[in-house]
């Protein structure tokens, strides 16, 4: 293909809004364009990169069984209303009406879609189990779409949904899914963890989540050294609370005037942070939108931080929001920086950290602003209703495997879900088993963000001078550059060589243009091809450079060996053999 016909505005700065490395060089080389923000078009060569990521996922599929269709983007509301998503889904929702005034949605991703069609398709367990999947766009109305195509309003993601009678069959599809997305991102050259995750508004309970690390991931990666990995909502560490054994004292309420953290409430105590109570006071919304938000009173250990997402999985409520000055006063009588559970009445639940229950003698908020109690107990002083592991893990600690927590940001790139019945329940999605009775399809979803994985290849990848594309989906293989494109000889061996790699079977990007040769260089390193091919000076001799553009390494090859040598390299993921 030669250069001079394709769409490739190279641009020698980034865009001022370019925060990070794959937006900045992704912009320079010509690979995307801002639309709008949030909205981006992807350039020819972007989307040749699209193409080969979209058929090494197409290829794991067939070999894990499952099958491609394609569901509409736009979808009737009343389906999200069914589930209870059309609202608790949020903000991110594009939400439109057609002319009749009908309630219709933009898909941000389709469960609900699926479910309703195996409903209406299948009637036997002898038709599962059974996986579908699409390669489609999705729109999320993202508050602060960030990062170029990391995120943004709108991108291409694949969506897989297994149905199965049995929840061996669930298992099953889950396993070879699981398989399947390891060698997908095996084969477009990622460095990546599979970590356990939170299933948030998907439903379920169990998922995994498929991680890049980079520094400018948005998600928290806990991970030891060993096999233990997880993302912070979900992280646990081991208990190593040692029980206190000091007699209970009286309960005292003191002044302690201006201290609003436990920092201060402990100086103005005289005791070890760790011995002061923190209440963080919450309103749990209930999955039944018809009753009243719960609230409820999380203790944790001095400057422990309460993890929310575990305190909602707990509570199994819709939302947890922290509680305003007016609900806090309201219930307990007092603000944020002077709670405590103290006489709290029942309609408070109060949920504790596992930490808090070896503790004796502790101090807390005495819901009167400007007091703290000292020596308050449990069960003697308050009551806890419930125990649990309720706490963001720390860096250091051990994790379950017994090595310490280490943190690092991470890209997600990929997920799979066990729904298990949570949608075909509600949308009444059955069948009859082998006895005749009718069942919930068991479900499971997986998805795949196909044009952030632009990103994170690019973070993970990209230098100082450009793109770096793993061979398995850069646009194409090699670049070809003739240093002067008024000298015949070069254009002549430039064409050869562009015309025997092609007939190999490569794919060939020919910089045809009338540029100097700083400017083709500068390109090509912006491109981010795996290999270029040089026809310099000694172009007469039959002699042409390949430059390695992973490791800047170049090698002089008599052209007759070129394509030998291009294939080795590919071969050899671009390690040159030793003399």
């Amino acid at each position: 293909m030669k250069q001079s016909l394709i769409l490739i505005p190279t641009k020698k700065e980034a865009p001022s809004d370019a925060e990070v490395l794959s937006h900045q060089m992704m912009a320079r080389a010509g690979y995307i364009y801002q639309v709008a923000a949030g909205v981006w078009a992807y350039l020819p060569l972007a989307y040749r990169v699209i193409r080969k990521i979209e058929n090494i996922i197409r290829d794991e599929m067939d070999k894990a069984g499952a099958t491609e269709m394609m569901m509409p983007g736009i979808l009737p509301a009343d389906l999200w209303k069914e589930s209870g998503r059309y609202e608790s889904y949020g903000a991110n929702l594009f939400k439109l009406k057609d002319r009749r005034d009908r309630d219709f949605i933009l898909g941000p991703t389709h469960e609900e879609t699926f479910t309703v069609l195996l409903r209406d398709s299948l009637k036997s367990y002898k038709k599962l189990p059974l996986v579908v999947y699409q390669l489609q766009d999705k729109y999320r109305d993202e508050d602060r779409p960030r990062f170029g195509v990391l995120r943004g309003k709108e991108f291409e993601m694949f969506d897989a949904y297994s149905f199965s009678a049995d929840q061996a069959g669930l298992d099953a599809a889950y396993d070879k899914q699981a398989v399947a997305f390891r060698n997908i991102f095996d084969r477009i050259g990622l460095d990546y963890k599979v970590i356990l995750a939170d299933s948030g508004t998907m439903g379920g309970k169990n998922s995994q989540e498929f991680s890049a690390p980079a520094a400018i991931g948005e998600d928290t990666i806990v991970y030891t050294d060993g096999d233990y990995a997880a993302n912070l909502e979900k992280a646990t560490s081991k208990f190593t609370g040692q029980q206190q054994h000091a007699e209970p004292a009286e309960l005292k309420k003191e002044a302690t005037p201006g201290a609003h953290t436990v920092d201060e409430a402990a100086e103005s105590l005289g005791l070890p942070s760790d011995q002061v109570l923190k209440a963080m006071f919450f309103m749990a919304a209930p999955k039944d939108e018809e009753a009243p938000k719960q609230p409820v009173m999380v203790l944790m250990r001095g400057n422990d931080e309460v993890n929310e997402t575990k305190v909602q999985n707990f509570l199994d409520c819709q939302a947890l929001d922290l509680a305003t000055e007016e609900e806090a006063e309201q219930y307990l009588g007092a603000h944020p920086g002077s709670l405590g559970p103290v006489g709290v009445g029942e309609e408070v639940k109060i949920l504790a950290d596992d930490y808090v229950k070896v503790l004796v003698n502790m101090a807390c908020g005495a819901n009167d602003d400007g007091h703290h109690y000292v020596n308050a107990n449990c069960d003697r002083d308050f009551r806890v209703d419930a125990f649990g592991d309720f706490r963001q893990v720390k860096e250091g600690e051990l994790a379950p495997d017994g090595l310490p927590i280490k943190f690092t940001k991470g890209i997600e790139i990929g997920h799979i879900f066990k729904l298990g019945t949570h949608y075909s329940k509600q949308l009444g999605a059955q069948v009859l088993d082998e006895n005749g009775r009718l069942v919930d399809m068991i479900m499971g979803s997986y998805g795949i963000g196909v044009t952030r994985l632009l990103s994170a290849v690019a973070e993970q990848q990209a230098d100082e001078n450009g793109l770096v594309w793993p061979d398995s989906i850069a646009p194409f293989d090699v670049h070809v550059i003739p240093v002067n494109a008024k000298n015949a000889d070069q254009m002549k061996v430039a064409s050869a060589v562009t015309t025997a790699l092609e007939e190999a079977g490569l794919e060939v990007l020919l910089d045809d243009r009338k540029e100097r040769a700083g400017v083709k260089f500068a390109d090509s390193d912006l491109i981010g091809l795996p290999l270029r091919v040089t026809v310099g000076k000694k172009a007469s001799e039959g002699i042409v450079e390949v430059k390695i553009r992973k490791t800047g390494e170049t090698i002089e090859v008599k052209e007759a060996e070129l394509v030998n040598t291009v294939q080795i390299l590919l071969k050899n993921n671009l390690q040159p053999t030793a003399e």
